[in-house]
């Protein structure tokens, strides 16, 4: 994943209702609540002064409660909802600055969607559908068969492009809404809780194959969900929303080990820490460990920092010694049996 920032939002609001610039004047001015500007201004606030920062080729999930603002957010994206203030960058591009003509290319060219209804055409094959945004690019009808068929070979559909909408199972047609979105090459995805409507086990699946096809086409995705377990899948980050504001962003890690209020810390209860924690977040440093107990174990296990807490614990069963934690050549750390006791304890719900 690269440091370049390719979405930027900053400072976005969107307030429902007749008059959302009076309703945000009188939030700014008097702190109001969500239930005081609908009271007072018959107004609901559905995303409130949130900014991000997406980095190219990362899976950025979002995620909250119903009515947490997750998806009015996303909408703002692409410009599907006007924000009633902030301003919305993506690869440079001032999307706020866009004519209706030049948003509408911009969408075609640089932004896919997948959203939760697969809302294929009926009356086209699966090959037309994955073609049709670029038909609407006007690319010729050779061309864009050619690539709608090889966009189908990558979900692994590829013997069924003759087929209609209503021959394919749930699953595959969220794999077909999938290729539509990818077949324009666009340089962001938008998905909107893709495979919610799923059964668990479909679910899981297209999970797994989202992630194998996120690594061969390292698209820039803005992923939607309600599902914390799905975001600790799929995100590289995960930003956390509650009544329209964003509470806390960082990787999973980050959020189980440091949550950033009581919300989110009970947001995150039900999470195993086994998978998520890595041996960076658990260890001592090594001068803390030699100042407190002295040399470090020679007979000792090395492991790299990023080890998980389930490999570690593997590890620590057979081994008396502590666990000196390696990166880039050098000892930075220590894990005792201690540690790991304590890093299992707190991640576990006390009745």
């Amino acid at each position: 994943m690269s440091d370049e920032t390719v979405v930027e939002i900053s400072n976005v609001w969107k307030i429902f209702g007749a008059k959302p610039e009076v309703a945000l004047q009188a939030i700014k001015a008097e702190g109001l609540t969500k239930a005081e500007v609908l009271a007072q201004h018959n107004a609901v606030v559905g995303v409130a002064d949130v900014s991000l920062e997406v980095k190219r080729g990362e899976i950025f999930c979002i995620m909250g409660l119903s009515g947490s603002g997750k998806s009015t957010l996303v909408r703002h994206f692409n410009r599907l909802l006007e924000p009633t203030a902030g301003k919305i960058e993506i690869e440079g591009t001032d999307v706020m600055a866009l004519g209706p003509q030049e948003l509408q290319t911009f969408r075609n060219r640089k932004i896919g969607m997948v959203f939760q209804n697969f809302a294929l055409m009926p009356h086209r094959s699966v090959l037309d559908n994955v073609a049709m945004p670029l038909e609407i690019r006007e690319v010729a009808k050779n061309e864009r068969m050619r690539q709608a068929a090889a966009i189908l070979d990558i979900v692994e559909l590829g013997a069924w492009g003759a087929k209609f909408a209503h021959e394919l199972s749930g699953g595959m047609q969220q794999r077909v809404g999938l290729a539509r979105a990818l077949a324009a090459n666009p340089d962001v995805l938008l998905m909107d809780e893709p495979f919610s409507a799923l059964d668990p086990l479909i679910r899981r699946q297209l999970q797994d194959e989202f992630i194998r096809l996120s690594k061969i086409l390292k698209k820039t995705t803005i992923f939607i969900t309600h599902d914390l377990d799905e975001a600790v899948r799929i995100g590289d980050r995960i930003a956390i929303m509650r009544d329209g504001k964003l509470v806390q962003v960082g990787t999973a890690e980050d959020i189980v080990m440091h949550p950033a209020d009581d919300y989110v810390a009970d947001f995150v209860a039900g999470i195993s820490r086994l998978k998520v924690v890595h041996a960076h977040a658990v260890m001592q440093p090594i001068d803390d460990y030699i100042a407190a107990h002295g040399p470090l174990p020679k007979g000792g296990q090395r492991v790299a920092e990023d080890e998980t807490l389930s490999n570690l614990i593997t590890r620590a069963i057979d081994e008396d010694d502590a666990i000196v934690v390696e990166a880039e050549g050098r000892d930075v750390g220590v894990i005792t049996r201690a540690d790991l006791l304590r890093t299992v304890i707190e991640g576990t719900e006390v009745s």
